[in-house]
């Protein structure tokens, strides 16, 4: 009770000032002692919660019935610091900080609460965090869609192919197809799109819509690129949305594949136990910067057991501490190693290699003929 006399009396020596800026705050203030009780609140606050708080157990001023699990001002006036909490009361989200009062002998006798109303505050960032978790749950779904129109691992007639496939973020603008074009031709590309995310990986739904649509109609990988060039500038999407390709045509009987690049600049590698070449030929990317354009067409016959390893930079172009990349002739290395398990060693390589986290996606698919 001396304290509560004292404190009344404290209160009773506030200037004229001081009280008017209480009385206008927006924000509600109230004092409330070591048990609970409120001894002054300002206007705000009994505008909203009625005249008759004074008197009243702090949590029954706003309708509950027994006393906060946590009660920041007894914690406040026990420790002699400001304690911070967030309370939901009518509905409406509010920040509730509160600070020690202390007698002239430094004694905790009570303590000011400041409510401010944060509720557009906390609804805007529940409604962020759902719409986040939307997002979160349709980008996993055209994850797992980009992943299963993948081709199929195994053996297409006298092909086989293995594939690997990491994305640096959960989508990737990285992709690679394989399929049969007729009884005797089979179409491969790889393909890398600039960026990564969202925009990229739609990018990629375009060029294998688009490259199996061409595929029935034309017989030329340089006709092919030149026609995907062409749909892909009446899109008209911006000159910043460009992407690179490599395309070839296998024919089962004669063995022959047929090539042609589109800016591709991870240049296919074809080897076997005796040598190490590169599928060398020129293309411009596909892109807005030329309304119409034509790409060379380049041809070398397979024989039983020859490999060709298609690739994209996030294998080449990692870098190390010293910033110099991986490179192909790193990749030519891991090949000249020895061919078991080939994908999983390159990638393990890179992974030694690389500096950092992978800022570039992995993609890699391995041709094997077998007859």
């Amino acid at each position: 009770m001396i304290g509560r006399e004292y404190l009344e009396a404290k209160i009773n020596e506030y200037t004229l000032l001081n009280y008017h800026v209480l009385e206008s705050m927006a924000d509600w203030v109230r004092v409330v002692d070591y048990d609970g009780n409120i001894l002054y609140a300002n206007k705000a606050m009994k505008e909203s919660l009625g005249e008759d708080i004074i008197g009243m157990k702090c949590y029954k001023a706003y309708g509950k019935d027994e006393p906060c699990g946590f009660c920041i001002s007894r914690r406040s006036m026990e420790t002699k610091e400001t304690i911070q909490k967030e309370e939901i009361i009518n509905g409406r989200y509010f920040s509730v900080k509160s600070s020690p009062i202390l007698d002239g002998n430094g004694d905790a006798i009570a303590a000011v609460e400041v409510f401010r109303d944060v509720t557009r505050e906390r609804k805007l960032e529940l409604e962020l965090i759902e719409k986040n978790k939307k997002m979160s749950k349709d980008l996993l779904f055209a994850k797992r869609l980009q992943r299963k129109i993948l081709p199929k691992k195994g053996i297409y007639s006298t092909l086989k192919i293995d594939h690997l496939y990491k994305p640096c973020e959960m989508l990737s603008g990285d992709m690679f197809d394989i399929y049969f074009i007729d009884d005797e031709n089979i179409g491969i590309y790889i393909c890398d799109v600039v960026g990564h995310g969202v925009t990229a990986s739609m990018m990629t739904m375009f060029v294998r819509q688009t490259m199996r649509s061409i595929k029935d109609d034309i017989l030329s990988p340089s006709a092919t690129l030149t026609e995907l060039h062409k749909r892909f500038v009446a899109l008209n999407l911006g000159a910043d949305k460009y992407f690179t390709i490599f395309y070839g045509i296998y024919n089962i009987k004669n063995k022959q594949l047929k090539y042609s690049n589109a800016g591709h600049n991870c240049i296919p590698i074809r080897f076997n136990t005796d040598q190490v070449t590169l599928l060398k030929t020129k293309g411009f990317p596909i892109s807005l910067i030329l309304n119409e354009i034509y790409y060379d067409e380049n041809d070398i016959l397979l024989n039983k057991g020859d490999k060709i390893l298609f690739y994209t930079d996030g294998i080449t172009e990692v870098k190390n501490i010293d910033g110099d990349e991986f490179g192909v002739e790193r990749v030519i290395d891991v090949i000249k190693m020895g061919e078991t398990q080939l994908l999983d060693r390159i990638i393990r390589e890179v992974e030694k290699y690389k500096w950092g986290e992978q800022e570039d996606d992995y993609a890699m698919v391995l041709m094997e003929v077998l007859g």
